[in-house]
């Protein structure tokens, strides 16, 4: 299967084929950084939803995916990475259109992705029961993993394909089937992924796809009784409303939610400059939309002056244009509504006593310094990479999510204090530690409260490795043989092997357990 240009229009994925939503909605897919309409896509709401669960269902208990062995499936998933890698150009370049965010970081991040299906396909075949110790020799107890069912799997506008398929390489390669909720602002590409699973061999009616709003086709899906594990990244508040949908029907939950990560620069680093260009890399890639993004920058007060005005220096000297320009650094938000956002949340860090030091406002309406760079930013989404100075613990800024380019530098003393500003969040996704000392590194590694934290680096993934937050930044883990044991549930079997003949009821002195 070759993925083509974007087309003009899009329908749902449910038991492999294509299909219009059966209330004749659409949803209309732009371009953020230029206002342009690109494509339209079928809404699915209530009866969409239905269908597709239906159809997963029927996939399921015939046992077509779910009774494969383990190495026929990873056959399947490492023939549909072939194909994923194959189309990555095309992919890369509809999900930079359709998301804002630049190509070069799409070229960057998508060729990792087909990584996660090869691996979870390979973890799935020798992955293997367990035969644990019985009280005596005449029962033999065995233990199995077994798939869940149907899950269903919300992804976010951020990271469309990857973190869709981060959930549903685990999922198919342990015998499930899904029903995926992808972003409204930006579904193609997980479309698209239908397409590629079904030209790798995938059965039909195992991958559904059903682009839709949240509060339609997400909540239904997600409070449906047919639905065996819920899997969702994306804002705190929605996280837990999802989560409380679960509970009636008794679901599996798994959620990645919001982060305000810190990353305490010590003053021992071998290299500010490097230290300097690790944090910017960390708060504006991706236009500082992801729930990992550097946020609260911490510094050893010796280096505080420096470290503050190179990072400055780092964040007015970006460029901002084109998405699809190699020359760009950092393209648009989302959306206005996330823009207007922003906004309002630097607006009351200011009221509260942050400094503009970079940035803090929309740029001007052109940008370049020759013809082929110049990129007309008024139609975009565009704000500038952000610094903010005096920022106090108790600040709005300092104790949110601002979901953008935008971060807060703050200095600390030592260690301890360093430690008691880091954790001082309702958040505890990612962290970062940048020092020489191998010693402050490992103590820091094992004191900061996050479920990711990276020493002298940033945004650093791999498919073999859990992902997931501490606190309100979530539930579960991604990755890993974690998330092969979210995706399953264990099997007990006990079977008496003794030839005595047993009577409860008849024998005073019969065993009970």
């Amino acid at each position: 299967y070759v993925v083509p240009p974007l087309k003009a229009k899009y329908g749902l994925w449910i038991n492999g084929a294509e299909e219009a939503a059966l209330g004749g909605g659409v949803l209309s897919v732009s371009n953020p950084a230029t206002g342009e309409h690109l494509c339209e896509v079928s809404e699915g709401t209530e009866a969409d939803v239905e269908n597709a669960i239906a159809a997963a269902r029927d996939a399921f208990e015939d046992g077509r995916w779910s009774k494969l062995p383990p190495r026929h499936r990873a056959k399947v998933l490492n023939k549909a990475a072939e194909l994923l890698a194959e189309n990555l150009p095309e992919l890369a370049r509809i999900e930079s259109l359709a998301t804002g965010r630049c190509l070069r970081e799409y070229n960057a991040q998508l060729g990792r992705v087909p990584d996660w299906l090869v691996y979870h396909g390979q973890l799935a075949s020798v992955s293997e029961g367990i035969v644990p110790p019985f009280s005596d020799a005449d029962h033999l107890c065995t233990v199995t993993r077994v798939p869940l069912g149907v899950c269903a799997l919300v992804t976010p506008w951020n990271h469309p394909l990857l973190i869709a398929v981060k959930k549903i390489a685990p999922a198919l390669a342990t015998g499930n089937c899904v029903v995926v909720k992808p972003p409204e602002l930006a579904p193609v590409t997980v479309l698209e992924l239908g397409r590629i699973l079904k030209a790798a061999g995938l059965p039909d009616g195992v991958f559904n796809v059903v682009p839709g709003h949240g509060h339609v086709a997400g909540q239904h899906l997600c409070g449906h009784k047919g639905i065996d594990k819920v899997d969702f990244t994306g804002g705190t508040a929605t996280g837990q409303t999802i989560g409380a949908a679960c509970g009636p029907h008794v679901k599996h939950y798994c959620a990645e939610l919001g982060g305000n990560c810190p990353v305490v620069v010590f003053d021992d680093v071998s290299d500010v400059e490097e230290a300097v260009n690790g944090t910017a890399f960390g708060a504006f890639v991706a236009s500082g939309q992801t729930c990992v993004s550097a946020k609260r920058i911490l510094v050893q007060e010796g280096i505080f002056e420096e470290f503050t005005a190179m990072l400055v220096n780092k964040a007015k000297g970006l460029r901002l244009g084109d998405p699809l320009h190699p020359r760009t650094h950092m393209g648009p938000l989302i959306s206005a509504k996330q823009l207007n956002i922003l906004e309002k949340q630097v607006g009351k860090g200011v009221s509260e006593g942050a400094v503009v030091l970079a940035g803090g406002k929309r740029p001007l309406a052109q940008q370049g310094d020759d013809e082929e760079a110049s990129f007309d930013l008024s139609k975009g989404h565009f704000y500038e990479p952000t610094v903010l100075g005096s920022v106090v613990r108790n600040n709005y800024v300092f104790q949110e999510e601002l979901f953008g380019p935008v971060c807060s530098v703050t200095p600390f003393k030592d260690e301890a204090h360093a430690l008691e500003l880091a954790n001082d969040s309702k958040y505890g996704l990612g962290a970062a530690v940048w020092t020489s000392d191998v010693k402050v590194a490992h103590r820091m590694a094992r004191d900061v409260y996050a479920g990711v934290l990276w020493v002298n680096a940033h945004h650093r993934n791999d498919p073999s490795a859990p992902w997931g937050g501490f606190k309100e930044s979530g539930i579960g883990r991604e990755n890993g043989t974690d998330s092969h044991f979210e995706y399953t549930q264990a099997k007990k079997v006990v079977v008496r092997l003794a030839g005595n003949k047993e009577d409860w009821f008849g024998d005073v002195k019969a065993r009970y357990s």
